[in-house]
This record gives C-alpha cells, sequence and structure tokens, in this order.
C-alpha cells in the first residue's frame, strides 16, 4: 500500500517533452441521489353505482381501455318494477275516476242552464275533476322518477382512461355510492418519496433522470408536498415519455441533491498499469507519474471525464495523450 502512494517516476520519450498540457481546476459537479418512484395515473377516478341493487351485467375488466360515457356495468333493482307496475295500477285508477267525473261535469254543465243542477253543484263537480287531475299528474310524476331511477342502473365511465381495478364480479350486491371500477387516465407522472435529509436541497423545476426500459428520460421536478410523512418529502415528477403498460410500476429515479467541488480530468489521461491508475504530470523535474485513485467516468459535452479521490491538487499540469 505504501508503494501505491508514492510518486512513481518513469522514463518518457522524447517527443513527450512537446506534449499538450492541462492545468487541474476545480470543478462544480451536481451530486445526485438514486431513488425508486412509482408511476401513478396522472387522474384516478372511481366509477361509481347511483343505485343499490344486484350487478347484472358486468362488461368491462381491468386493463380495457374506456371512454367517456361508456357502458362498463349494469346494476339491476327488482323493487323498482314493482313500484312501476303499482304506479301504473294506481295511475289508471286515478284515469277512470277522472273519465268519470269530466262526465259528470259535461253533463252538469249542460242542467244549470236548465235549473236542474245548482251553480253550487256544478262548483263542486268542477272541483272535484281537477283534483283528480292533479292527482294523477303527481302520480305521473313519481312514476317518472323511479323510471329515471330505474334507468341510472346503468353504470359509465366517468373519463377516458384505462381500467386499474374492479372490486366487484357479477351477481355481487352493492349499495349505492359503491365503487365498480377505478378508471386511470389524463397520462402518467412519477411520484418520489425522498428522505427528509434532502429535503433542503430539493428544487421545484429541477432536471430529473429516470431509468425505464433500459433508456434514460429526463423529467423535471414538477410539484413538491409541504408535508412530510414517515420521515419521507412527496413529490411528483413530470416526464412525457413515460410510455409503460403498468400504472404503480417502480422505476429508478436520480435527482439533484447538491453540488461540490470536484477535480476531472479526461478518461485518456489515466493510464492503468497491473491495476493502478497513474496519470502524467509535468512538473519543474520533468514529467513524472503519479499514483491516482479515480472515480466513476462522467460523460460531458466535451468527452469522458474521470474524477481524480486522491493523488492531485488543484494547479497541477496534467499531460494530455
Amino acid at each position: 500500500m505504501r508503494l501505491l502512494l508514492l510518486t512513481v517516476v518513469l522514463p518518457l520519450f522524447a517527443g513527450e517533452a512537446n506534449a499538450a498540457t492541462m492545468k487541474l481546476e476545480p470543478v462544480t459537479i451536481t451530486e445526485w441521489k438514486a431513488v425508486y418512484g412509482t408511476i401513478e395515473a396522472r387522474n384516478t377516478v372511481p366509477a361509481r353505482a347511483r343505485i343499490g341493487g344486484t350487478i347484472a351485467d358486468l362488461s368491462a375488466t381491468e386493463g380495457d381501455v374506456v371512454k367517456a360515457g361508456q357502458k362498463i356495468a349494469t346494476v339491476e333493482d327488482e323493487k323498482l318494477a314493482f313500484q312501476i307496475a303499482a304506479l301504473d295500477a294506481q295511475i289508471g285508477a286515478l284515469r277512470s275516476q277522472l273519465t268519470a267525473a269530466q262526465a259528470d261535469l259535461t253533463r252538469g254543465e249542460s242542467l244549470v242552464s236548465r235549473g236542474v243542477v245548482t251553480q253550487q253543484k256544478l262548483d263542486e263537480l268542477r272541483s272535484q275533476a281537477g283534483v283528480l287531475q292533479n292527482e294523477m299528474t303527481a302520480m305521473e310524476a313519481q312514476r317518472s322518477v323511479v323510471v329515471r331511477q330505474q334507468s341510472e342502473g346503468e353504470v359509465d365511465a366517468p373519463s377516458d382512461g384505462k381500467i386499474l381495478t374492479v372490486p366487484v364480479t357479477r351477481g355481487t350486491v352493492i349499495m349505492a355510492g359503491e365503487t365498480v371500477a377505478t378508471i386511470g387516465g389524463g397520462g402518467l407522472f412519477l411520484r418520489l418519496a425522498v428522505p427528509e435529509r434532502h429535503a433542503g436541497a430539493l428544487r421545484q423545476g429541477a432536471e430529473i433522470r429516470v431509468s425505464l426500459d433500459g433508456r434514460q428520460i429526463v423529467g423535471k421536478l414538477a410539484k413538491i408536498y409541504p408535508q412530510i410523512e414517515n420521515g419521507r418529502v412527496t413529490a411528483d415528477v413530470e416526464a412525457g415519455a413515460l410510455d409503460t403498460t403498468f400504472v404503480k410500476a417502480r422505476v429508478l429515479v436520480q435527482l439533484p441533491v447538491g453540488e461540490r467541488q470536484v477535480l476531472l480530468v479526461p478518461a485518456s489521461a489515466i493510464a492503468t498499469h497491473d491495476g493502478v491508475d497513474f496519470v502524467s504530470v509535468s512538473g519543474g523535474a520533468g514529467t513524472v507519474q503519479r499514483v491516482v485513485i479515480a472515480g466513476e467516468i462522467i460523460s460531458r459535452p466535451e468527452g469522458d471525464v474521470r474524477e481524480v479521490l486522491t493523488g492531485l491538487a488543484a494547479g497541477d499540469e496534467i499531460v494530455l495523450p
């Protein structure tokens, strides 16, 4: 180990005296934190039953793509059919009574002119016919309410999207307001749970790297929620190419949590001999090779570079190959 820390001076070819050099200067780089994010649907809307009853038809299942207004299931309540039949019978009876009352009123109007029937009796006949007419109108309105309620047994998709869950089956007895299916739509986004020690480094609008299906997608930190739960900060990431078939899938995300000063050298300037990394440094005594401990390769627009952890200092003249 002591030998690795020594500066090794090796003879160089005469042509290296004119080699290009680079002065090392500290560079600020972004420190990335790897976390897992969960793919979520932007809009998760439940399709609920509007009446209670038994599911007579269920035409959708998990994974189906539906349009807004498309029928998903049908809920039937047998009591509604009996109520409609009872109201029809009452309306029929009132119609018969109204027909008879109108006939009496017509007869009374013809007799009152001849003095056979008094005006008071005619008013009673007219009032009776009006009461029966109003009762029949009210009964027909009540029937319309029950018919409308029966038609509400059809459960429709509230929005465009993909069916995520269907917690019921055909024949299930449900109450009004229970969920028949859950639909996710409006696109996808990533939800992160970041340890709270990094909360101060999070910035809305910061660039985020997302690894999905072997490719890297660039997104941005769209929203940071102020409430910390279980020691973690919740944040949302917008990325336009989240074309995955699975919701709630976990993907690897890298987010910036700070900056630090490092020394970077071109990856080609590091030579490896017997498992030891060397960098050629130009000095007053000539060119020497120093043992360094290098970090991982970083891709930059000007080319691949590596961070030097130990072995070099700011101001050193690096001999470029």
